[in-house]
């Protein structure tokens, strides 16, 4: 197959300590009346005032919607919207998590086009650009600064849905490791290895025949020369740090490894996609409300191992970029690999079954026709899914069961 890449980026991309203060020379040409979109801790944290003060001194006009919520019910998205309405906003700004910052891509949607959320749920159902959008990730997870969807919770849906189009791509994200220092363990946790399963279902996801049409007809559009080097970026500096980072939350060079990881691991699957432990993750999250990270973590070993007769060579590189000796034949590779994931992710408190989140075997058989249905992520993955063998990793996955690796 002849080499093929692709990128869908930000028009700005600053990464640093300190970049925060950047912000309002990229907000001024963009607008004037700037509706600005977080949380409420978030909006009663001093470096968030310091934002919007840098804004405001600026001689922008500032709208603060602080009315955010996990997981991002449709409620507050409307609340978020009329707010923006009201204020006449011609600039969106999303600083936090990523439920705040895919707040801010459905407002910025919402404001320009009207409608409603659910008139554009899938691929492509966006008509045309958006208002300009900045986002400012204070976690270092979802990658959702530079990605081209936006997931909410639709109260008419059993599960989660997405928003996937380029025009949500923001116009400049700004990524400052400062931003996560006051991260908790247990979130620092659930992000980053959020982040590194982004980065590993991009690396392994199914590649495309590449033609003209391939990047009209796919948002994520599978595995690619430049996705691949941004989705091992991102697994180095992720495996390298996050326990450090868990550890003590004033390690700064472990914190800025860590957001340079979900940044470029965003980057990666923002083109290539997610695959199983995303498409898996979305019933089982509906059903134990536990959190995203947590939930495609404890799938990511499992559904590795799944996939590793279709993928032993990525495998194999992935435990490179983690740092590992290529001993052994590739298929032994391959093996430590999914092993050095599992020990990373015990270390920071992940949990390994589907059980320890709360599921119980009599729902086993419904997240995995559930999961059947997420297509836009189970066309990606490198192995085919029927019925069958989505039981089968299901079921795996809750009781621990040790699935051999292939070659």
């Amino acid at each position: 197959m002849s080499l093929f890449g692709t990128l869908r980026l930000p028009r700005n991309l600053v990464f640093g300590a300190g970049q925060r203060h950047s912000l309002p020379r990229f907000a001024v040409p963009l607008g004037r009346r700037a509706l600005v979109i977080t949380d409420a801790r978030l909006a009663a944290d001093t470096m968030f005032a310091e934002l919007v003060d840098g804004l405001t001194a600026a001689g922008l006009q500032v709208r603060i919607f602080d009315g955010v919520l996990p997981e991002l019910p449709l409620e507050c998205l409307a609340d978020a919207v009329e707010t923006g309405r009201a204020f006449g906003a011609d600039l969106v700004i999303g600083i936090g998590g990523g439920s705040c910052m895919d707040a801010a891509k459905v407002a910025a949607l919402l404001l320009t086009h009207g409608g409603k959320a659910a008139d554009y749920y899938g691929e492509f159902r966006v008509p045309g650009p958006v208002l300009p959008l900045i986002l400012v990730p204070t976690t270092s997870g979802t990658g959702s600064e530079v990605t081209p969807v936006a997931v909410v919770a639709d109260p008419d849906r059993a599960l989660k849905v997405g928003i996937a189009s380029p025009h949500l791509i923001s116009h400049t994200a700004i990524c400052d490791p400062e931003l996560t220092y006051s991260c908790p363990p247990g979130l620092t946790a659930v992000s980053g290895a959020d982040a590194l399963t982004h980065a590993i279902e991009a690396f392994t996801t199914a590649r495309r025949q590449p033609s003209a049409d391939l990047v009209h007809e796919h948002v994520f559009l599978g595995k690619n020369a430049l996705s691949d080097h941004h989705a091992l970026l991102a697994i180095g500096h992720i495996a390298g740090n996050l326990k450090r980072a868990c550890d003590n939350g004033d390690d700064i060079e472990a914190r800025a490894a860590v957001m340079l990881g979900a940044t470029t691991a965003g980057i990666a699957f923002g083109t290539a996609g997610t695959a199983l432990a995303h498409a898996v993750q979305y019933p089982v999250g509906a059903l134990t409300h536990t959190p995203h990270g947590a939930g495609v973590a404890v799938l990511l070993p499992y559904v590795m191992r799944f996939n590793s007769g279709w993928c032993a060579p990525e495998l194999a590189e992935i435990g490179t970029a983690m740092g590992l000796a290529r001993n052994g034949n590739q298929l032994q590779q391959a093996a430590a690999a999914i092993e050095a994931v599992e020990a990373l992710f015990s270390s920071v408190g992940i949990p390994r079954t589907l059980a320890e989140l709360g599921v119980e075997e009599r729902q086993l058989e419904q997240i995995a026709a559930d999961s059947m249905g997420i297509t836009r992520l189970v066309k990606n993955n490198p192995r085919p899914v029927d019925p069958a063998s989505m039981l089968e990793l299901v079921r795996a996955a809750f009781t621990g069961e040790q699935m051999p690796v292939l070659g």
